[in-house]
C-alpha cells in the first residue's frame, strides 16, 4: 500500500499545537494553512519520542546528549523521536520540513548552545540532521 505524500513536514507547534516543553504553541498561519489544505504532515518528534507535555527545557550538551535543564538525560528519547519523525518523512515523500528555530530538535541554523544560558550557537537540531541525511531541504521557521 504506498503512503499518501506530502509535500512538507512541519513542527507541530507552528501548526498550533501546543506540544512545546512549556505547553504554549507557537502558530505560524502559512504552516497551520498547509496543514488545513491536506499539503503538510505535522510532527512533534520530542512527543513522539516518549516525553511529555510540559517538560523541563532541553539542549544538546555534547554530540548527541540531550540533557533537560534539570540534569535527566533525554538522548534516547530524542533518538527515538527523530527517527520515528524521519522516517514518517520518508514514507510519505516529503520534499521540504518547516521547522521551529532554535530547538535542540527541530533547530536549524542556530540552536541554544547546551549551557541553558539563552545563548545561541551554529548548528541544526537532531531531527534536522537527520532530515538533512535524508535530502529534505529544511526552512525555519519564526
Amino acid at each position: 500500500m504506498n503512503e499518501k505524500s506530502f509535500e512538507y513536514i512541519v513542527s507541530a507547534c507552528l501548526a498550533g499545537e501546543e506540544c512545546r516543553y512549556d505547553c504554549k504553541a507557537k502558530p505560524q498561519k502559512r504552516v497551520i494553512d498547509l496543514v488545513n489544505e491536506g499539503k503538510a504532515l505535522s510532527v512533534c518528534p520530542e512527543q513522539m519520542g516518549g516525553l511529555p507535555t510540559p517538560r523541563p527545557a532541553t539542549e544538546e550538551v555534547q554530540t548527541l546528549v540531550f540533557k533537560n535543564e534539570d540534569g535527566t538525560d533525554v538522548t534516547k528519547e530524542f533518538l527515538k523521536g527523530a527517527t520515528e519523525a524521519s522516517l514518517l518523512a520518508k514514507s510519505h515523500n516529503v520534499q521540504t520540513a518547516l521547522l521551529k528555530s532554535k530547538s535542540p530538535m527541530c533547530g536549524y541554523g542556530k540552536v541554544y548552545d547546551g549551557n541553558f544560558s539563552g545563548n545561541l550557537t551554529e548548528g541544526n537540531g537532531l531531527f534536522s540532521r537527520m532530515l538533512e541525511q535524508l535530502g529534505i531541504k529544511i526552512e525555519e521557521v519564526d
